[in-house]
């Protein structure tokens, strides 16, 4: 290894602690997805080239190791497309990272970012129809201190479309009352956004959080399990199963439809797309980085569709259709004022 060249494991090092952390400010989540990549991806450098981890240099990754690394990927683990990209978008960031802070190795890394994704069909978005919200929440009494919680747990995640992770991560601190019930929520890219809360929502979120002898402690976690500790997502995943299995209707393939918690997210975009509110309103209520993400849910609802196409049916009479000629030709003052310019 030439004295110039880089230490993999000190670039690699700082690219977690100080790019994907500190500026980026990457969720735990998201950090872990890269991690688990690099993992991989130094497991395979490393078996390929005949060496040991600790052997491998910058020099042994150029664009074809890379494209070598996703056909395994596809041939050997047999990945999805979306999971080979999902890979690919973690060793982008890497040498991104490499590039900007090495410029002698500028070439290198243009060469890899440059690899194209591969196009993957979107899964299907699942969400609820409203009657199917409403069997759910009807079913949710609010007597006991655990079925307060799991009312306020569905009434918040239909209210804001939240990620589980940001409603887990929800503390005490981060709801307000007043003048106007809202909440704060932190979502992917350490980005924070306020979100408004109905009327029974915050009733809820006031009855839960002065039923418990820990209420005043800003820090506390909003959603607990029995023991006081914080809800983890799989707690959440777990309650929305429990709650919404007999409910929800079939699919039109007969089977019973899965519910997360981010079907429930996805029936917030939907529902208030269907109810006239814009797009981008829906974009900032979700935390969307992307307007095309948002932009999907226009193309889930048969409503939707059904509602397009009626605007685009044709009039039964003549006088309804398209003109044959642009309206100003028959507008006389429009054409007299015109024609004395």
């Amino acid at each position: 290894m030439n004295a110039d060249t880089p230490c993999l494991g000190a670039v690699l090092e700082s690219f977690f602690t100080d790019y994907v952390r500190a500026q980026k400010g990457l969720r735990p989540n998201s950090i872990k997805s890269y991690a688990a990549t690099i993992r991989l991806w130094l497991q395979f450098a490393a078996e390929a080239g005949g060496k040991k981890v600790t052997q491998l240099v910058l020099d042994d990754f150029d664009a074809d190791a890379v494209s070598g690394f996703l056909t395994w990927l596809e041939e050997h683990r047999h990945n999805a497309p979306q999971t080979r990209n999902q890979r690919l978008a973690a060793i982008r960031a890497f040498f991104e990272y490499v590039g900007r802070r090495f410029p002698e190795r500028l070439r290198q890394a243009q060469r890899i970012t440059a690899i194209p994704r591969k196009r993957a069909t979107l899964p299907e978005t699942v969400f609820l129809e409203r009657d199917e919200i409403e069997r759910v929440l009807a079913g949710l009494r609010a007597g006991s201190r655990s079925e307060l919680r799991d009312r306020t747990l569905f009434l918040f995640l239909y209210n804001t479309g939240a990620r589980v992770q940001e409603v887990a991560d929800l503390r005490v601190t981060d709801v307000e009352f007043d003048p106007s019930p809202r909440v704060h929520l932190h979502g992917k890219g350490d980005k924070w956004r306020l979100c408004p809360l109905w009327a029974e929502t915050a009733g809820l979120l006031k009855g839960l959080l002065s039923n418990s002898a820990l209420s005043a402690a800003p820090d506390r976690p909003v959603f607990t399990a029995s023991g006081g500790t914080a809800l983890t997502r799989f707690g959440i995943y777990k309650i929305v199963r429990r709650y919404t299995a007999a409910v929800v209707k079939t699919g039109s393939d007969g089977q019973r439809r899965h519910v997360s918690p981010h079907t429930w997210r996805h029936s917030t975009a939907v529902h208030l797309l269907e109810s006239g509110v814009e797009v981008n309103v829906i974009r900032a209520w979700l935390g969307h980085v992307s307007l095309e993400t948002t932009n999907r849910y226009a193309e889930i609802t048969l409503r939707t569709k059904q509602a397009a196409l009626e605007k685009c049916a044709v009039p039964v009479s003549p006088e309804e259709r398209i003109p044959r000629k642009p309206v100003w030709e028959s507008d006389t003052a429009l054409l007299s004022w015109l024609q004395s310019l």
